[in-house]
């Protein structure tokens, strides 16, 4: 019977270096960043890039009934307003009531935030606060004048805002109008003639009257 013999160059396998033990942890630690990564890359999937500003999909939030939204809003308010007369391709993602002011003065300001045709964002404020309160207020920062703008037969006042964006405010029906967003010129001109040519809501009562 032949005897068993070992072979002195073989035997169990010999542990794996620190190197090899160390890249296999790293390995291991990585694969929750790489998951969270390949979850923001398809939320990134959903955006997209324009020049002229923030875009997001027009119809990402949009209201279903905007109209009678700010019909409702209006009825909260002591403010008479214009409803714009704007195309579909506006779609309307908000609509909102803000008070402003301390020390026993409160303004009031009915904000509606708009989802332009190309996708980009611009809000129309009507408020019976000063031009520089409302303009701190929607801007985020110190008022800072940039000059004038003619458009729908109006003198508008140009104010820097956040993130390069700007803000234009005018008077109308004895108070004050702004628009503000990352919306580019033509659009806030659209806006703005939309405006002045909407009807006008009396405050209260929730109805309109032709606007002129």
């Amino acid at each position: 019977m032949a005897e068993n013999s070992t072979d002195p160059r073989t035997g169990p396998p010999a542990p794996k270096s620190r190197a090899q033990q160390s890249t296999r942890d790293l390995l291991l630690s990585m694969l929750p960043l790489l998951l969270v990564l390949l979850a923001l890359t398809g939320l990134v999937g959903m955006c997209s890039f324009s020049p002229g500003g923030p875009s997001v999909d027009p119809d990402v939030g949009a209201r279903s009934d905007p109209d009678g939204d700010l019909r409702r809003a209006v009825g909260s308010v002591d403010l008479a307003v214009r409803e714009p007369d704007l195309s579909e391709d506006w779609r309307v993602n908000n609509v909102r009531v803000s008070q402003l002011g301390d020390r026993g003065t409160v303004a009031t300001a009915l904000r509606v935030g708009y989802l332009t045709p190309d996708g980009r964002y611009l809000r129309l404020s009507q408020s019976d606060a000063e031009e520089a309160e409302l303009v701190a207020f929607e801007t985020g920062v110190d008022p800072a004048g940039l000059g004038t703008v003619e458009a729908a037969g109006l003198t508008w006042v140009r104010y820097a805002a956040q993130r390069d964006e700007e803000a234009w405010t005018t008077e109308l029906d004895g108070q004050r109008v702004l628009l503000t967003g990352s919306a580019d010129e033509p659009e806030f001109r659209e806006l703005a003639e939309a405006t002045v040519a909407g009807d006008l809501v009396e405050p209260g009562a929730g109805t309109a009257t032709d606007g002129g």
